[in-house]
């Protein structure tokens, strides 16, 4: 299952983030690396972007990066 896949409140680890080159680079920047704990805050009305918790911050990302992060649902409250 992917980031975007998950439903408001529920809280999944990261088990591989994708993408290539620089994309790959800014979101392992940002802490979103393999075995971190996010929980989905909010989706904008119109569906994109998404608000995500991550090590404590609050983090906004575009609907197509977040399909590039693979995630296992039922992760421990991040």
């Amino acid at each position: 299952m992917t980031l975007n896949e998950l439903q408001t409140g529920q809280t999944a680890v990261i088990t591989e983030v994708g993408g290539e080159g620089a994309l790959r680079c800014r979101l392992l920047d940002m802490g979103l690396i393999p075995r971190t704990a996010v929980t989905l805050q909010k989706v904008a009305p119109m569906g994109d972007p998404i608000e995500i918790r991550v090590r404590g911050y609050e983090l906004t990302l575009r609907v197509e990066d977040a399909r590039k992060i693979q995630v296992k649902a039922g992760g421990e409250q991040a």
